[in-house]
């Protein structure tokens, strides 16, 4: 379930491989955030400021002052080791921009829901649409300073989730946090050990970025 991307060239016989992860959720969740904080390359952003076409259509209740929006995708890689690659994808969270979701999840291996307990209505697109392509997921709960900590149980039941994908709290600001929202992901898609694979904290190159406005 690797995703064809060209590489620099690896020693040995191991071939090359990328897997691919979608980074999802509503719109100013932190999925640009989640991105910057672990990718160890800088990481592409497609944002663009917000215009007053956007009034009317994108719902920006509980994030009134974010200025910026995703329009097209983030993307950010780690390296795992030598020919192993994860590449992120941050799709964007409007509905307008819904229809390159398709495009964005093909060949993907799993995806991350980002969540927001505030808004937590704004996930439920997401959940949805990866329950219908079967693709694996994980719920990762953005805990925003000084919003409401709630226990996963009741998340679950509020998304009416089927007991099977994972719920982890997390903060995206965070490397070890995003890290093991990661190792959960794919541990849950392929199953096994996969958390000892992911390079400790000083093997990434693009140091955790500070605390910003989510996206």
């Amino acid at each position: 379930m690797g995703y064809a991307a060209s590489e620099p060239a690896t020693t040995g016989t191991t071939p090359a491989m990328a897997i691919k992860i979608l980074i999802a959720g509503g719109f100013g969740v932190g999925k640009t955030t989640m991105v910057g904080t672990i990718s160890e390359i800088r990481p592409l952003h497609t944002e663009e400021l917000l215009s007053e076409r956007g009034v009317g259509v994108d719902d920006t209740s509980g994030v009134e002052g974010k200025t910026t929006t995703t329009v097209a995708l983030d993307f950010g890689r780690i390296t795992i080791r030598e020919g192993l690659w994860l590449y992120l994808f941050g799709t964007p969270g409007q509905d307008r921009f819904w229809f390159m979701w398709d495009e964005l999840a093909l060949g993907a291996l799993g995806a991350v829901v980002l969540a927001d307990t505030r808004r937590l209505q704004d996930c439920f697109p997401a959940v949805d649409y990866f329950e219908r392509r079967g693709l694996p997921f994980v719920v990762a709960v953005n805990c925003f300073d000084g919003a409401r900590r709630h226990d996963p149980a009741k998340i679950r039941r509020a998304l009416s989730l089927d007991g099977v994908a994972p719920i982890v709290l997390c903060d995206v600001r965070d490397l070890e946090s995003v890290k093991n929202v990661l190792t959960t992901l794919v541990t849950y898609a392929v199953g096994g050990s996969f958390g000892d694979r992911l390079p400790p904290r000083d093997g990434f190159t693009h140091p955790p970025a500070a605390p910003a406005r989510p996206s």
